[in-house]
């Protein structure tokens, strides 16, 4: 298993739900981390946020871990959710709330 392979499963591990993303949850550095961030902000739950700009192989180890080309990436239950549109598609519909309630 890679090192970046390995450090993705050990956040995911430890965190039920983990947003990869530009930024942190209290400066992201791009509109849909922001907008991912109030997403789950305004739920009120606790999550792992990964700063991709502080980590090249993370940066890039988590398009290719996920097969998704893009971040912000939410994880729930070690399971990829989607982007901010995913996120919001699902919060608008409470779908994303019954998600991470289980």
């Amino acid at each position: 298993m890679s090192d970046v392979k390995a450090k993705i499963e050990t956040l995911l591990n430890a965190n039920k739900i983990v947003l990869f993303m530009k930024g942190t949850s209290q400066f992201p550095m791009c509109g849909f981390s922001a907008k991912a961030t109030a997403i789950l902000q305004d739920m009120g739950v606790e999550f792992k946020d990964v700063n991709v700009l502080d980590d090249e192989e993370i940066r890039q180890g988590i398009k290719d871990y996920g097969n998704w080309p893009t971040v912000p990436q939410l994880y729930v239950n070690k399971k990829l959710v989607g982007g901010s549109d995913i996120m919001m598609e699902m919060y608008q519909a409470g779908e994303l709330q019954t998600l991470i309630k289980n």
